[in-house]
């Protein structure tokens, strides 16, 4: 199984506003960056949506590091909030129905295809990777706004 290291952010101008996201893939000494760019969204939502659209770069099923510095993202994974969800019928402990449904269904499809570990990093800080990503997702939003 091929080993692929991946770092992904997210950020919103405005929450909601304008959004990017942003992702480097490495693997075998290479490196690929993707980012993308979506109108009336929030920052939850591009953070999930930076790791679905890296994961699904991926050709076959792959052991992962995917590297964000998002609570949010990591938590869901690595405290089983979304084994939880899943168990309520996708309701979370307020019996509300989990916010951003349709991204977590995806990304559990993903979870399920590769073997991921979910790892936090620290936003903002000397992170080379991750001050990648944030310079492609609101690199996004700066396009879009021109």
């Amino acid at each position: 199984m091929k080993n692929v290291i991946i770092y992904t952010d997210g950020a919103c101008s405005g929450n909601p506003g304008d959004g990017g996201w942003g992702a480097v893939l490495r693997y075998g000494g290479r490196e690929k960056e993707i980012s993308g760019f979506e109108k009336n969204t929030t920052n939850n939502k591009m953070e999930l949506t930076a790791a679905i659209e890296a994961l699904n770069m991926l050709k076959e099923p792959c052991e992962v590091e995917l590297y964000s510095d998002s609570a949010y993202l990591i938590n869901a994974f690595n405290q089983n909030w979304l084994r939880g969800w899943k168990f309520n019928g996708w309701r979370n402990s307020s019996k509300e129905e989990v916010k951003n449904i349709e991204l977590w269904k995806e990304l559990d499809r993903l979870n399920n295809i590769h073997k991921i570990k979910w790892i936090k990093v620290k936003g903002h800080s000397d992170n080379e990777y991750n001050n990648r990503c944030d310079i492609l997702a609101t690199g996004e939003i700066k396009k879009n706004r021109a």
